[in-house]
């Protein structure tokens, strides 16, 4: 009976969790999702781009979306430098194409403004992302939309940070409860 952790056993208690995490790809990209909302919030432009496919597409809902990598980065740098606007998401769900090819992933984002006396301090909204299962293995966004959002208080960006969920909930469709605002 194994109940203590030791040696090559160790490594088997730390890393069962990780990749039981990713045992299905809506599990992988939930966890991606996540990954992606940090490179904003640790202002890693680098790791930014690492996950957007070559032809994403941002603001795909727009009249004008946002059309290629290099464009999204230009479009997003005030963002991802986070000096005057702070951006945060995590996904509420994430289903998979059948073939394993696409994945949807949707939750709430809260964007900050910075700015000394602000008249709209907090926005929370929803996001959609379609994620593409790349040639290398990784699961890469091509296409990005959100809502406009609403004016929000102090509470409601506080309930939404304590909504956050970082481990999938393990399904094959993984899905949360949608908080409403």
């Amino acid at each position: 009976m194994a109940w203590r952790c030791g040696g090559w056993l160790l490594l088997a208690c730390v890393v069962s969790p990780v990749v039981a995490q990713a045992a299905t790809p809506a599990c992988a990209v939930w966890q991606r999702e996540l990954s992606f909302a940090r490179s904003v919030q640790q202002h890693d432009a680098a790791a930014f781009a690492g996950y957007l496919m070559a032809d994403a597409i941002f603001d795909a809902n727009a009249p004008q979306p946002t059309r290629g990598r290099a464009a999204i980065l230009q479009h997003w740098s005030a963002m991802i430098a986070g000096k005057s606007v702070r951006l945060d998401w995590y996904p509420q769900q994430v289903v998979t194409s059948s073939d394993g090819k696409l994945a949807y992933s949707s939750g709430p984002y809260l964007f900050e403004n910075l700015a000394a006396g602000a008249k709209r301090r907090y926005t929370i909204g929803r996001f959609a992302t379609t994620w593409r299962h790349a040639t290398d293995g990784a699961w890469r966004v091509a296409f990005d939309a959100g809502d406009h959002g609403k004016a929000a208080s102090e509470a409601e960006a506080a309930a939404f940070r304590a909504a956050r969920v970082e481990l999938c909930p393990g399904n094959s469709v993984a899905e949360l409860p949608v908080i409403r605002h």
